[in-house]
């Protein structure tokens, strides 16, 4: 989640432009009064925070943007209510027997957002430039399933090897690696989503604005303005229209998280993510207020190349200095789980148990053990004093004060003075994949609840590690494991390898996420997925 996802990363919300369900009857959309009895709009206005980065699913990996393109575009596979993987753009999947082949149908009625019919050699097109090493997806390994696709996207394949043909405008084959059970959950993500050929082809540059945005979803982009507003309408060629309630969905770009919490109290918003902590603190016993689980972690990188973060003694010391209850209860105060391992709860395994709940804590705090194994990292180094920390987060209210609190533990518990700076997100994003910075903030939000999407992340070759940390042995059990076909093997695979992560400690994880939601009683249906942020598709406004 490439998060990078994000992959992953961090959020970036908008603000409304029309009327919530506060008590007031005011529309903040036609500025009048609503006529008593009269048929709720079906609109709805959400906070993207900040500009959606990247519409594009060939390169987007950011989790603002995967909220409006999880509204925009549609799958082979898509999603129900219940996250569950079903058939989307396709009708009919063949498996072969050694089940590495698959034969996909698509439906006699897909078509794009400008009438145009979505065919085979669509999504044949969008995968296979997807993998093409002139994109420079960071996200291109998530299709490395594929036959030929991981050779290919490094430069020492033929794109005619690579297993993806379009047999004729409805029809497309697949061929895997090796067989993947979860498949299925793999092409429901918006890394599968296809692009208009014809519309790639003319313009490099289509996802940046509306007038050229054409997708395949139950929703169009039809007006954007940069840092301002992005506004999406229902999509009349959608095949499944009939099952798209919610005709409107407005996101704003209010950066702070104050600002927000007031829109949506005066009712210019119909749903708030961003709270100040004190606020979250205030609005626990609201009606309003919902909480549910975020299937992903928060945490500060390291850049292992720069000093001091070179030496492994010196990450583990910082990692072990912070007060993770205190961040989560006094700073955040928003029902986070202090995180002592990469991957949170939520990945059952066959077994019955979480995943996390069998691997458990892999280190505790330990202020003195702390201290201790700081002093043996400087002496490895020959340092008599620590070179100068700079820790780096992207802007938000949050996340300085989260900053702010870690600065502070590591000045009291490890002695260490460090000092802060921050970027927009947009801009911060590339300074950490430059690698210009020692120690930044990042979040990772697994797309699938499998241990193996978290791991992922810190893959030697993943484009979404801005660590420089590389290890041969973490990445061939990531590999083993994904090919493994006894699942309860696998999950061992999978636990060794990130033992071997959080041994060598190329980041600290702070805590596994809780996200706190403000919904307006009149808007109805919305779901509320473990690993993005919530679909409008079914909401209805009462």
């Amino acid at each position: 989640m490439k998060k990078l996802a994000a992959f992953a990363l961090s959020l970036s919300l908008v603000i409304p432009a029309l009327a919530g369900c506060g008590g007031s009857g005011e529309s903040a959309s036609t500025g009048g009064t609503t006529t008593p009895g009269a048929a709720a709009k079906q609109e709805v206005v959400f906070n993207a925070k900040s500009e959606p980065p990247d519409l594009n699913p060939l390169t987007s990996t950011d989790t603002t943007s995967f909220w409006i393109m999880d509204h925009l575009g549609e799958g082979l596979y898509t999603k129900d209510k219940d996250g569950n993987p079903i058939l989307g753009q396709a009708k009919e999947v063949k498996l072969s027997d050694d089940k590495l082949k698959y034969t996909f149908i698509l439906r006699d009625d897909v078509k794009w957002t400008n009438g145009e019919p979505v065919t085979a050699e669509d999504f044949a097109f969008t995968y296979m430039k997807h993998l093409d090493p002139a994109t420079a997806s960071t996200t291109a390994y998530l299709l490395y399933y594929i036959k030929g696709a991981e050779a290919y996207n490094k430069g020492t394949g033929k794109p005619e090897d690579v297993g993806i043909k379009a047999v004729d405008a409805k029809t497309l084959e697949i061929e895997l690696v090796a067989p993947t059970s979860y498949f299925d959950k793999m092409l429901a993500t918006r890394y599968w989503h296809p692009i208009n050929k014809k519309q790639a082809e003319a313009e490099s540059k289509w996802a940046a604005n509306a007038d050229t945005y054409i997708s395949n979803g139950a929703y169009k982009l039809v007006s954007w303005k940069h840092d301002s507003e992005l506004v999406i309408e229902k999509n009349e060629h959608y095949w499944n229209k009939a099952d798209v309630k919610m005709e409107k969905i407005t996101w704003k770009m209010v950066n702070d998280a104050t600002t927000a919490y007031q829109m949506y109290k005066s009712g210019e918003l119909d749903f708030n993510k961003e709270m100040p902590s004190d606020i979250i603190a205030q609005e626990k016993s609201s009606p309003d207020f919902k909480s549910v689980p975020y299937y992903g972690t928060y945490m500060y990188m390291f850049n292992v190349t720069k000093e001091p973060f070179t030496n492994k003694k010196v990450r583990k010391a910082f990692a072990m200095s912070l007060d993770r209850k205190a961040l989560s209860e006094m700073v955040s105060q928003g029902g986070e789980t202090p995180a002592y391992s990469m991957v949170p709860r939520g990945a059952m395994q066959p077994n019955g148990k979480d995943f996390r709940e069998e691997g458990g804590d892999y280190f505790k705090e330990d202020y003195e053990a702390a201290k201790k194994l700081l002093a043996e990292g400087m002496q490895e180094e020959g340092w008599s004093t620590l070179p100068e920390v700079t820790l780096m987060y992207n802007t938000d209210e949050s996340h300085k004060k989260i900053a702010q609190a870690i600065q502070e533990m590591l000045k009291k518990n490890l002695g260490v003075e460090v000092k802060m700076t921050n970027q927009e997100w947009k801009v911060y994003l590339d300074t950490t994949k430059q690698k210009n910075y020692q120690m930044g903030r990042m979040g990772w939000v697994g797309q699938i609840n499998d241990p193996a999407f978290n791991l992922d992340y810190y893959l030697g070759e993943s484009p979404n590690n801005r660590t420089g940390w590389v290890n041969k042995e973490y990445d061939q059990l990531n590999m083993a494991a994904k090919v493994e076909q006894d699942p309860n093997k696998r999950m061992e695979l999978l636990h060794q390898a990130e033992a071997i992560l959080m041994e060598e400690m190329p980041f600290i994880p702070v805590y596994h996420y809780q996200q706190n939601y403000l919904v307006k009683p009149n808007l109805e249906g919305l779901t509320f997925p473990v690993n993005a942020f919530p679909s409008a598709r079914w909401a209805t406004k009462k």
